[in-house]
């Protein structure tokens, strides 16, 4: 395996990696995000955003992008990686995925794994990772959630969203021994509700995992946010003074002083041991 010299880079930093997640669809995880890496590339930062709803991929749609190339495409062999990626708003690059192609939600070990090797022949490197993974606990969301620095689970005020967050979070825990999540109240009608969900999951999973749960922040109602996506536009660029682009703003300043990887597991070539790992996790739990 090559790997690709990270002193290019301002500074040697690695790449963070960001997985968006949740278990159940329709909390706006994709409009979470798109807007956390249209802030963070706002911020200056090189943004990557990868849509690993790899069998219903939506991204490009609600950015209202017209891709010729798709990661189905490179997974086949007739492209690079380099040539599927588009621009985004605010300088953020996008990487489109396959919409209603079976194969691309049931990739194999080997494919998954080829998938995240091929980010490690990228000439550019970026700053942020922003993946956004397909709804349900299915192998390709596990392994993305896995082979990522950070987990950041979206939830909104739904009792099944409370539900389905407790049970990715549960999943991860226990198939690959992760134990530090970062939670995002979306749609919420202000700071008071936000708090009562996340306490709401905070409990739960004190009751019955070993687990550490970092608050970061929440994302108010905001008709301005529709209003986007109905046009299919990025609501930071569009709308930059809404109360909702003002909070993800913010979310991107509390992301950019998270942590950054060390150098070794800030390659993103080092992904490939991870989803490995997280394969063979996932094999042993269930003998």
């Amino acid at each position: 395996m090559s790997f690709v010299d990270d002193s290019r880079r301002v500074g040697g930093a690695s790449t963070r990696v960001i997985a968006v997640t949740g278990g159940k669809g329709g909390i706006g995880k994709t409009t979470v995000s798109i807007n956390l890496g249209a802030a963070l590339a706002a911020l200056g930062h090189d943004v990557l955003l990868l849509d690993a709803d790899l069998g219903l991929a939506n991204v490009d749609v609600l950015l209202g992008l017209a891709p010729t190339l798709t990661l189905a495409d490179v997974v086949n062999g007739t492209c690079e990686l380099e040539d599927v990626i588009l621009d985004g708003p605010l300088g953020m690059r996008i990487v489109p995925a396959a919409s209603g192609i079976q194969h691309m939600a049931e990739l194999d070990t080997r494919e998954r794994a080829g998938l995240i090797n091929a980010f490690g022949q990228l000439e550019r490197r970026q700053d942020f990772m922003i993946v956004d993974t397909a709804a349900g606990i299915a192998a390709n969301t596990l392994d993305f959630c896995n082979a990522s620095h950070e987990v950041l689970v979206v939830v909104c005020d739904d009792p099944a969203s409370i539900t389905d967050a407790y049970a990715t979070i549960k999943v991860l825990n226990q198939s690959a021994r992760r134990h530090r999540f970062r939670v995002l109240v979306n749609m919420a009608e202000d700071d008071r509700q936000a708090l009562r969900l996340y306490a709401r999951l905070l409990e739960v999973c004190d009751r019955y995992l070993d687990v550490s749960l970092d608050f970061a922040g929440n994302i108010p109602l905001d008709t301005r946010v529709s209003t986007a996506l109905r046009r299919r536009q990025c609501l930071v660029q569009s709308f930059p003074t809404s109360p909702a682009a003002q909070a993800f703003k913010k979310l991107a300043q509390v992301t950019d002083n998270w942590p950054a990887p060390r150098s070794a597991s800030g390659r993103v070539e080092f992904f490939v041991e991870r989803m490995a790992q997280a394969e063979s996790l996932r094999r042993v739990a269930q003998l």
